[in-house]
């Protein structure tokens, strides 16, 4: 049975060459970056090589750059190390109804602490209005976090005009640009961004290791406390086989940007125009143009999302019905609930998501088989 994977943004395969690059560093060059001798010198220079690297990609300082275990836990020292800083007075948040449950969990969790969080609202594309920013911020604002793209639609927000207005006023603010970084250009300085969440196995890197951008002058509270690591804000030896392997995947997304952006939009174009050319009644979630290129979120009216994809694993295809991390749950989206689609189109969503592996070939596989599936679907379905 052919295989075919549509979930590049619940995480990717580790590329050949980033784990080429990774090997050493398990084995020979496996010294601690802390110790003095040879071998922690050693890895103690390719880390810092690597962070210098990865730190360019996005226009920053090396020391600005803070390595994590992941996107989550970059999230997580962003917003609760504002939040928990001893010079921080203020007690209010805005973000946005539709993201990452990394940072909504955080927020929530604030929440029962004092904080008070504004949850924006979005329009019938999951973007965020940068006048209905301006109309919550108030004196007692300390922190806006608003994603660059969504994880579940893709839709790309104007983080650089959003920054802009968080400047102006004199706020910080943080993006999740897990799902957009390695995908599209991303500047650090252009965007008007204070703190940038990034991971690694979403660009085919290795799980378990991210990094936390911090501008210089950003005052944050550390969560673990220890050695004197990460320029004294994250305590703990650093990763660095996964960290190597980080930096390898980034540059090779940088290298070949423009190039694999527009094959994998082209892929994803085409699934998209042959899906609703063949099959009746599927609406597209998501921006129509201002979204991440390997992203295609659609809803199948009168199928059951998870009969769906059920189906479509049974041909060999791989795709979600939303996040990797609520997996499991029987809730609907919150994004697309969020955006104001219906329930029952909701429950309907398929969140395919393209990357460099996919080819021609499985895109015809796929709308070769699909609307079998939908017609059979569609019978037995009880809505």
């Amino acid at each position: 049975m052919r295989k075919i994977y549509f979930d590049h943004s619940a995480t990717t395969p580790v590329d050949d060459r980033v784990l080429e690059k990774m090997l050493p560093f398990f084995s020979t060059t496996f010294g601690n970056p802390s110790s003095i001798h040879n071998y922690g010198r050693e890895a103690r220079m390719a880390l810092n090589a690597a962070r210098e690297n990865l730190a360019s990609l996005i226009h920053a300082a090396p020391d600005e750059l803070i390595f994590t275990s992941g996107g989550t836990e970059a999230d997580n020292l962003a917003i609760k190390g504002l939040a928990f800083h001893p010079n921080n007075q203020r007690r209010h948040i805005i973000t946005t109804s539709v993201e990452h449950h990394a940072v909504l969990n955080v927020c929530k969790y604030l929440e029962q602490r004092g904080f008070h969080v504004t949850y924006l609202p979005v329009d019938q594309y999951g973007m965020v209005s940068p006048d209905k920013l301006t109309e919550h911020i108030s004196e007692d604002t300390f922190l806006i976090s608003i994603m660059h793209a969504n994880n579940e639609v893709g839709t790309i927000n104007p983080i650089q005009e959003i920054g802009a207005i968080a400047r102006e006023h004199g706020i910080c603010f943080h993006s999740d640009a897990v799902q957009s970084f390695g995908k599209i250009p991303i500047d650090v300085n252009a965007l008007n961004v204070d703190l940038l969440s990034i991971s690694a196995h979403k660009i085919y890197g290795p799980k378990g290791i991210g990094a936390l951008y911090v501008r210089k002058g950003i005052p944050l509270q550390k969560l673990n406390h220890g050695g004197h690591h990460e320029y004294e804000r994250r305590a703990g030896t650093e990763n660095v086989p996964a960290i190597i392997g980080f930096e390898m995947a980034a540059s090779l997304c940088q290298d070949n940007l423009p190039a694999e952006t527009e094959q994998i939009a082209h892929l994803r174009n085409n699934l998209q125009t042959q899906i609703l050319a063949r099959i009746p009644r599927v609406h597209l979630n998501g921006h129509p143009a201002q979204r991440l290129p390997g992203h295609l979120n659609l809803s199948f009216e009168g199928v059951e999302g998870e009969a769906l994809l059920l189906s479509l694993d049974l041909k060999g295809i791989a795709a979600s019905s939303g996040s990797a991390c609520t997996a499991g749950t029987t809730e609907n989206s919150h994004v697309l609930l969020a955006m104001g689609i219906k329930p029952f189109l909701a429950q309907s969503a398929i969140r395919f998501t393209l990357g460099r592996m996919n080819s021609s070939a499985d895109i015809e596989y796929t709308v070769e088989v699909l609307p079998e599936i939908i017609e059979r679907l569609r019978k037995i379905s009880p809505f």
